[in-house]
């Protein structure tokens, strides 16, 4: 899943290449993609893209105050063209949603592999109409993001920092495989209650997630969409790296199994050498 590191860089990428040129047409080949229908997607013809923003995980193309907005969810992309493919777009079974012709004959295909299809697009007069953003909580690169505002967030809140991490309408952006990775960093076991840490580890975690974020973004940034993928594969020290030695203690990085996704982690550097219950592997023991 794409996540704050490589969205940003598909924004900057679509500011730089996008950005005064209009919308020559829009074709849906996945009609379950689309999301709202006033306006209608060819309200977006003959705008000129005025700015590429991103809102957590989702870009957002400004035409002149109508907004062309999508999240490419788990298995989404965007695949980027200098002269676009003249082959009409057909719904069917092929991985094709949603293709983008631009006016000097450039554009984009948003794309989704699998069968759960979750990609997303919106066509708005104000990107805070799509759901998904008005809940979005803040942003963790921001700026004016401090750690007094980080430690008010964990404040109270007696829930596993994976999944509070993890949670839009309280950080925007992070996803499975960063979490992973800023809990990595802060040497956190992935279980540990938000409400009970430390002054220090709130700091501790707080320093992880920015420095953590701020490397991916720069790794991410200036590449193009083809290259995105891999360059986050690479630079990923825990996270999708089950049996592998850890690259800071050596101790084997382990995983747990969930119904629908998986995180892993360090036992050395993260939990004191306990290797954390698995349910999934534990009911298939017995």
């Amino acid at each position: 899943m794409p996540e704050l590191p490589e969205v940003q860089a598909l924004t900057a990428f679509l500011d730089e290449r996008a950005v005064g040129h209009a919308f020559a047409s829009l074709r849906v080949a996945a009609i379950a993609a689309l999301k709202t229908f006033d306006p209608p997607l060819s309200a977006l013809e003959g705008r000129a893209i005025e700015r590429v923003a991103r809102h957590g995980k989702f870009i957002d193309l400004d035409a002149g105050g109508v907004h062309l907005v999508f999240h490419l969810a788990r298995a989404g992309w965007l695949r980027w063209y200098d002269e676009l493919p003249a082959t009409p777009v057909k719904p069917g079974k092929s991985p094709l949603a949603l293709r983008v012709r631009l006016d000097d004959g450039s554009g984009f295909d948003l794309t989704e592999a699998g069968t759960k299809k979750s990609l997303a697009v919106s066509v708005v007069r104000d990107p805070a109409e799509v759901p998904g953003i008005a809940r979005l909580g803040p942003d963790p690169t921001a700026d004016e993001f401090t750690l007094a505002d980080f430690a008010a967030v964990l404040d109270g809140r007696r829930t596993q920092i994976k999944g509070l991490l993890r949670d839009q309408s309280v950080f925007a952006g992070i996803g499975n495989a960063y979490s992973d990775e800023i809990l990595h960093a802060a040497r956190m076991s992935p279980y540990a209650l938000a409400a009970k840490l430390t002054p220090q580890q709130v700091e501790q975690l707080y320093t992880a997630m920015r420095e953590t974020l701020a490397e991916a973004v720069a790794e991410a940034s200036g590449k193009p969409p083809a290259e995105l993928k891999d360059a986050k594969r690479r630079a990923l020290r825990v996270h999708g790296r089950t049996g592998q030695s850890c690259p800071v203690c050596g101790s084997t990085i382990r995983q747990v199994i969930f119904a629908d996704s998986t995180f892993q982690y360090c036992p050395g550097c993260q939990t004191g050498g306990k290797v954390l219950a698995d349910r999934v592997l534990s009911r298939l023991v017995k």
